[in-house]
């Protein structure tokens, strides 16, 4: 999707695929990456998410990506933190006690720009993307990351029927992306109704 999009999305405050609580899905199965206290999980594409506020309660560090710098903004406020802000290349990084974003395009990340990453959960970056750009998303993971374990949440429905985002991401095309680094476990798949007109399957993926 081109910048701009999500741009209007935010100051438009058209942001449906913000959840206002934490994702049940997180709560239930992140424990199952089996982190020590004190792990650096990376959550890209990760707006202003309760998530990251979660996460942060339970003593892991955060660091994320976002193209919106509002969204970061209002996370910080969220947190109750006032960030140190500084550039790195054509990236902000927003820093407090524990958490560090980085707004711009996520492709400008490199690895020695995020530094540690011990786990990775993407709830809403795949889907987010079509599929021409999933390929280099899931490459640059990989680079970034060293292939730490990750709990990916995913959506499977006839693309025909509505137009993403989020877009269908199959168990075929999960596979293609990551079983070569890792070992792919479907831990849950319920069944939820997007944007009040299609019947998808939201799936939580464990890889390790």
């Amino acid at each position: 999707m081109e910048a701009e999009f999500w741009h209007e999305r935010w100051s438009r405050g058209e942001i449906g695929f913000h959840q206002g609580e934490v994702n049940p899905l997180l709560a239930a199965h992140f424990e199952q990456l089996a982190l020590e206290p004190g792990s650096r999980v990376f959550i890209p594409l990760c707006g202003k998410s309760l998530d990251m506020v979660w996460l942060l309660a339970q003593g892991y560090q955060v660091v994320g990506a976002e193209l919106s710098e509002l969204a970061v903004r209002e996370l910080f406020e969220t947190l109750d933190i006032q960030p140190e802000i500084s550039s790195v290349g054509s990236l902000k990084h927003y820093q407090g006690e524990g958490v560090d974003i980085y707004v711009g395009d996520i492709f400008d990340l490199t690895r020695g720009v995020i530094g540690q990453v011990d786990a990775v959960y993407d709830r809403a970056a795949m889907v987010a993307l079509p599929r021409e750009l999933r390929v280099r998303y899931s490459s640059l993971l990989l680079a970034l990351s060293y292939a730490p374990p990750q709990l990916l949440i995913t959506y499977e429905y006839d693309q025909s029927a509505m137009a993403g985002p989020p877009f269908s991401v199959s168990a075929e095309e999960v596979n293609q992306h990551y079983s070569y680094h890792y070992q792919i476990t479907c831990v849950e798949s319920v069944e939820v109704l997007m944007k009040g007109k299609v019947t998808a399957i939201e799936t939580v993926w464990l890889l390790m």
